[in-house]
């Protein structure tokens, strides 16, 4: 009754008619999502193990703006309350990473942020912490008896599934306190949404378009809004989102930045989240660029084969069989590939589900608990399960299609070789379609002390118009003249940093151990720009 069926080999989903473009025809949405635990072992038992803690003290960082705070080196340093504290320390938290060491005493001095960290660096604990922090030592607490709520922080992400990973953080966090969080994305039942907010709001997460809506329907005033955070905000521009960004920055009620405390959390950053740095932050906006983790990039194994379209979906096969019952993530371009492989699979006997845009809420869960849980090793997914989502014992990362960006290719080998874990990256490459991104594949391979095969060095060089490292261009303008030079950390042995790094003070030089790649940017003096 769901629209759910079940393949022979497990798969749940496939084709479904009365769906396009993810809008559909029919009854309204009512699934209303399981509730999150409430028992503190629940709550505490899936924090990530992560990373390498002290190979990552060893990382580069880059702090730039005026008077930047002083780095923490130990959470006793954050000056956080006992309720924070512990909470911390049942996360399993021992010391901050970079990005929080710095990320951390900036936030609580109350600056603008723009803060470039690879994705499983600690960006969520990094941000909610201070805000935490901030709101308990003001005595906030949710109010269930008001008709209209007004959170003195909003959070937005791109994705449902990322969303709902910083809510639970976030919940977390304030486990035990007066503050509550409430999280809102689409695909549930509207109404069930209200009645959360309702309960008391202090933290809004949500995606854009349910966040609008919400507010659009006046359950959410702006009012007391001190924080706004936009995490992964490179993709949520890349996803169309900007009209709703902007949008929601010029909601009746919401403050003016200069009223207000702004973080920008990203993996990368192209000259559009610089355009619109301008318009979101504060003039004197802190820059922090933290690099790669020292050893846990090595363990990626990056693998390119040359493949023509027919033969890709063999070769798939053959490469599941021989990983057994491993974890594997198949990242594919389309929605509809996505079914259509995962369908194959199924039928080959391979435990198979997939996750993409136009699949009903209830089932995009049900396939990341199928994923996580190992009950269906092969999650077949678009770029929306690319960033952001936390997935542990992922072994493999199949690209079956190559994206159009090699930032996307950075983020989709992202997902294995976490936490210290081996993993290996396998990509397909046909040379009718993916030859623009050739150069860029080879500079991210040699780089990256991965063996770069012949073929695709005669293609890359071979091929007119190509472009280096990021193929969306070069770095236009922001909001000030500091010097920038956009450029890709390349740690030895494993897949390039997701940081753009930069600024003129810095050189390879001062970055032992890690090689630069050879295609970056030449330092340019961005001019400024009058606020619009």
């Amino acid at each position: 009754g769901e629209g759910q069926g079940r393949g022979r080999g497990g798969f749940r989903g496939g084709f479904r008619s009365g769906s396009r473009g993810g809008f559909r025809d029919g009854p309204k949405v009512v699934y209303v999502p399981p509730p999150p635990p409430e028992e503190e072992s629940s709550i505490f038992s899936h924090y990530a193990t992560g990373i390498n803690f002290d190979k990552y003290d060893d990382i580069l960082v880059d702090v730039s703006g005026s008077n930047p705070p002083k780095a923490i080196m130990t959470f006793d340093e954050a000056g956080l309350c006992d309720s924070l504290r512990k909470n911390v320390t049942k996360s399993g938290y021992v010391k901050p990473t970079p990005v929080q060491k710095h990320g951390i005493p900036i936030i609580s001095a109350g600056r603008d942020l723009m803060a470039c960290a690879q994705t499983g660096s600690g960006k969520t604990a990094a941000f909610l912490l201070p805000i935490l922090q901030r709101l308990m030592a003001d005595g906030v607490a949710a109010s269930k008896f008001s008709e209209v709520q007004e959170p003195e922080a909003i959070i937005v992400a791109p994705t449902r599934e990322l969303i709902n990973q910083i809510y639970l953080e976030a919940r977390k966090f304030a486990y035990g306190t007066c503050v509550r969080p409430v999280v809102v994305y689409g695909g549930i039942n509207t109404g069930y949404t209200i009645r959360e907010v309702l309960k008391g709001c202090n933290i809004l997460c949500g995606t854009p378009g349910r966040l609008l809506d919400i507010i659009g329907r006046g359950k959410v005033g702006l009012s007391k809004l001190r924080y706004l955070v936009l995490d992964e905000a490179d993709r949520m521009l890349d996803m169309g989102f900007e009209p709703d960004m902007r949008k929601l920055v010029g909601s009746p009620g919401m403050p003016s930045k200069e009223d207000r405390q702004t973080l920008m959390f990203s993996a990368t950053y192209p000259e559009d989240i610089q355009r619109m740095a301008a318009d979101f932050l504060k003039v004197d906006y802190i820059f922090l660029a933290v690099g790669v983790v020292g050893g846990a990039c090595s363990d990626v194994e990056q693998t390119i084969i040359q493949v023509d379209q027919y033969s890709k979906r063999d070769q798939l096969l053959e490469l599941l069989r021989s990983t057994g019952n491993e974890r594997t993530m198949v990242f594919v371009e389309t929605k509809r590939s996505a079914d259509f492989i995962a369908t194959f699979l199924c039928q080959e006997k391979i435990s198979t589900t997939s996750i993409h845009g136009d699949r009903e809420q209830r089932e995009r869960e049900k396939a990341l608990s199928d994923f996580r849980t190992g009950q269906c090793p092969v999650l077949v997914a678009t770029s929306v399960a690319a960033r952001g989502l936390d997935i542990e014992q992922v072994q493999h990362v199949v690209n079956f299609d190559l994206p159009s960006s090699i930032d996307e290719y950075v983020h989709r080998i992202g997902r294995t070789g976490r936490c210290g874990n081996i993993g290996r990256a396998v990509s397909f490459f046909i040379p009718e379609s993916d030859t623009p991104l050739a150069r860029s594949l080879v500079k991210v391979l040699s780089g990256a002390q991965q063996e770069v095969p012949k073929w695709l060095e005669e293609i890359a060089f071979s091929a007119h118009g190509t472009t280096g490292f990021n193929p969306r261009g070069k770095v236009f303008a922001s909001t000030d003249t500091r010097k920038v030079c956009i450029s890709l950390l390349i740690c030895p042995g494993g897949h390039i940093s997701d940081a753009t790094m930069g600024y003129p003070d810095i050189r390879p030089a001062q970055a032992p151990g890690v090689g630069w790649n050879t295609g970056f940017e030449p330092v340019l003096e961005r001019p400024h720009i009058e606020q619009a």
